[in-house]
Order: structure tokens, then sequence, then C-alpha cells
């Protein structure tokens, strides 16, 4: 993995985001999260934006936004389940 992604991926898994490693496509270079697995009582991501309100975009919560974003990354969802982690 590129540093900006190692370094995304260590922050949101410490914050306890779900984090896999590897790309939609097979790329190891990359990660996704996990839309499925919410746990601990904290929704990381909700595709069908069932359990977040107004502050969150596309059913991402912000939090991982903010990670993403201060290491040039987003996300977008590959599937109801999964979102994909990219450089900008």
């Amino acid at each position: 993995m590129d540093r900006n992604f190692r370094e995304a991926f260590a922050q949101l898994e410490k914050m306890g985001v779900p984090v896999i490693e590897g790309g939609d496509d097979g790329d190891e270079g990359t990660f996704r999260i996990s839309g499925e697995d919410n746990h601990n009582g904290t929704v990381w991501a909700d595709y069908w934006e069932e359990f977040c309100d107004d502050s969150w975009a596309f059913g991402v919560n912000p939090e991982i936004e903010k990670v993403l974003s201060s290491h040039g990354l987003f996300c977008e969802w590959i599937n109801p389940g999964v979102l994909g982690v990219y450089n900008v």
C-alpha cells in the first residue's frame, strides 16, 4: 500500500472502523471499508441511510470522510455492503 493508504488504514482501524486490506478489483495498493460490520455501537457506513443524519454524505460517517480527506483519499460504494477507497 502507498503511504497515504497505509496511514489512513491505520488511523481508521485504530478508531474501530471495519477496514479490509485490498481493493475491489484485487488491487493490493488500497483498502475497503465494510458497511455491514457496524459494531461497538458505532455506525460507520449505512448504504440505505437509515441510521445517519444530514451531516453524512451518501451514508458515510463524517469521521471516515475527515480521515480519508486528510490523506488525499475518498470513498464510494462498491455495493451496499462495501466502500472502496481511492486517491482523489
